[in-house]
């Protein structure tokens, strides 16, 4: 039997598809996996064993058709449901199954804030769109495999972050997903350890914002042993930009904790399960997609009528206050 399953974007939601990758290649009798997905993407699967084939949409669709059809499938599993993938479906001709967005449903959340949205996880929704092959949830949680060429030694860090460190992935597709700088240079200041800063080439500035505050300076200088003798340990290690994603797995599977907002990295340290703190601005985890199978605690602003505003984000609150982020109580302990 050959299998197409198709999610073309993003980094999150592809990673959280690995579940239904794994278990109809375990649970399905003399299975081929083939997997379709957008090139930029190819390195979440490339260590991938579950997988046989992947297929890549470049710029053009005809192509990625054209070279599906030949494989012939015997069954094609939809988790992206988008315009795109309901019409390859169409022109591949073969049985075909699709996960439930529950569009309609977000958007009485959203617009309405009428919650009518199941209690179940994404990745559940995703399994359910694989039942007519006989799947079942076998409760393993994420994956995600490292090729042995991404690895990153500790004897790449700095000095002091061999014998421990936290990863904060500041970065978010959508401004209203991160937390302004000056709650990043709080938050950091609070994890009390060595952090790195994860992210990519666009989430550079606010982490050199957040490098300059706790770097000594010439200024600082006369208030450096007051630091000490107040136990403020927080050292930044700013590595946006600087390593690929599967580089930043490795980074992340060899984290203590990691802190993250809503955003791809989150789904990513789930898989290693990682103990994960979980920042939530303008999006809820009522959606759906918060950290599957592992310990997480979620940070929040409850009781604001405007909120959920988007189930996606946008470049600046609607309303202009952004007190989903700005008024967020940081109440943890590290040990």
């Amino acid at each position: 039997m050959k299998v197409l399953i198709i999610r073309f974007s993003s980094i999150g939601d592809i990673v959280l598809t690995t579940p239904v990758v794994r278990t109809v290649k375990a649970q399905v009798d003399q299975v081929q996996v083939h997997f379709a997905t957008k090139t930029q993407f190819k390195g979440i699967f490339e260590a991938n064993p579950y997988i046989d084939k992947m297929h890549y949409l470049g710029n053009s669709l005809w192509t990625l058709v054209g070279e599906l059809r030949k494989e012939r499938f015997d069954f094609i599993i939809d988790l992206h449901n988008s315009l795109r993938s309901r019409l390859i479906r169409l022109l591949l001709g073969r049985p075909s199954s699709a996960f439930d967005k529950l569009n309609w449903k977000k958007w009485l959340y959203v617009n309405l804030k009428i919650n009518q949205l199941p209690a179940v996880h994404i990745v559940d929704r995703y399994l359910a769109a694989a039942a007519q092959l006989g799947v079942k949830n076998d409760s393993l949680g994420l994956d995600y495999f490292i090729p042995e060429k991404d690895e990153v030694p500790l004897a790449w860090l700095p000095p002091g972050f061999a014998n421990g460190y936290v990863v904060y992935a500041i970065g978010a597709q959508h401004a209203t997903k991160r937390l302004p700088v000056e709650r990043m240079i709080e938050l950091c200041d609070r994890i009390n350890k060595p952090v790195i800063l994860l992210g990519g080439k666009d989430d550079a500035g606010n982490a050199a914002k957040i490098k300059a505050f706790f770097d000594p300076s010439p200024e600082s200088i006369p208030f450096e042993e007051g630091l000490r003798e107040l136990n403020k340990k927080t050292i930044i290690y700013d590595a946006c930009g600087k390593f690929n994603l599967n580089q930043s797995a490795s980074l992340v599977r060899q984290a203590r904790y990691v802190f993250t907002h809503d955003t791809g990295l989150m789904h990513i340290a789930a898989a290693f399960k990682k103990e994960i703190y979980s920042i939530w601005g303008n999006t809820v985890p009522a959606f759906g997609m918060y950290p599957y199978r592992t310990k997480f605690v979620i940070f929040e602003k409850t009781g604001l009528s405007c909120r959920p505003c988007s189930k996606l984000g946008h470049e600046n609150c609607p309303k202009g206050h952004f007190r989903c982020m700005k008024e967020i109580v940081f109440d943890f302990y590290l040990p």
